[in-house]
């Protein structure tokens, strides 16, 4: 199943993409939850009662999927955990060992934005760089799993683009600055949920582009710690919620490690696409000109 969250007048509602058209859940049964996040939270009779809504007569609940406006899918995660250098010639073109253990990190809300939306060039660097990153969405508590479970806990994937601005990353040992300015995280616009992709969502094609460029161009099949390893590994110190995100890392190609580097600029589209989930496509403005 293809889950959307898009704007509904002033408030936002949740969807499932049929092909072209996108059924609006809410209009099926008033008591269903408005984001990704929270279906997931219901757990199995949650997705139980989408079913039974979906077995019905949907034809008063469907809209044009091009008319609508994608919102953030989890607008509020309890955490969002990102994982740094999870393919290997990533790791090697910045100039770093291939680890034994993640580099992780974490995403605050307020730089997250919607598919669709600008991410915004801070006007104190030039330094913008993507990575393309497929992204777990929580679904069931996780704590001390063991790797044969782990798959249990997955509701779904979605992607992310983690725009990182280059030398704020580098200002410390941490990368907390570079990976946190406002509005550089597009999330979205879709989750598919984990039945509906191979175990792990391993073995699909991951990409971005710069205005129509391919700039990074791998397979999940690749990363360091799979879906399941990263679980395992997460669970062993904190408790994974419904709703949580986990980003899996980012290919080789981004711009940093280019000569000469490749940063964004104001007027460039760029798009993350992983096969089977979609397309996640954001405009890039300046920060003077979007306020």
């Amino acid at each position: 199943m293809k889950l959307m969250v898009f704007e509904k007048g002033d408030d936002t509602a949740l969807g499932v993409v049929d092909s072209e058209d996108l059924i609006d859940l809410s209009r099926l049964d008033a008591g269903l939850p408005a984001d990704v996040g929270a279906l997931a939270a219901g757990g199995d009779a949650a997705m139980e009662r989408v079913r039974s809504a979906l077995a019905g007569d949907t034809a008063s609940a469907r809209l044009p999927l091009a008319e609508a406006r994608p919102a953030l899918p989890v607008p509020a995660p309890g955490k969002f955990i990102c994982m740094g250098l999870n393919f290997a010639d990533h790791a090697k073109e910045g100039g770093h060992d291939v680890p034994d253990y993640p580099a992780l990190f974490m995403r605050a809300r307020t730089s997250l934005v919607a598919a669709e939306a600008p991410v915004i060039r801070p006007r104190c660097s030039e330094q913008l760089d993507y990575e393309a990153e497929l992204v777990i969405v929580i679904g069931k508590t996780a704590r001390h799993v063991a790797e044969d479970r782990a798959l249990e806990h997955v509701f779904g994937y979605t992607l992310f683009n983690d725009v990182s601005v280059r030398d704020y990353q580098r200002k410390g040992a941490q990368w907390t600055a570079g990976k946190n300015f406002d509005g550089t995280g597009p999330l979205g616009p879709v989750v598919v949920t984990a039945d509906a992709l191979p175990p792990g969502a391993s073995g699909l094609r991951i990409q971005s582009r710069l205005n129509g460029q391919v700039m990074q161009d791998s397979n999940t099949a690749n990363m360091i710690f799979s879906t399941a390893r990263t679980i395992v590994i997460l669970s062993e110190f904190m408790t994974l919620e419904p709703g949580d995100l986990v980003a899996l890392g980012t290919p080789e190609g981004v711009g940093h490690a280019r000569r000469p580097p490749v940063w964004m600029k104001a007027g460039d589209i760029v798009e993350v696409e992983v096969d089977g989930v979609g397309v996640l496509r954001n405009p890039i403005v300046d920060e003077d000109a979007a306020a």
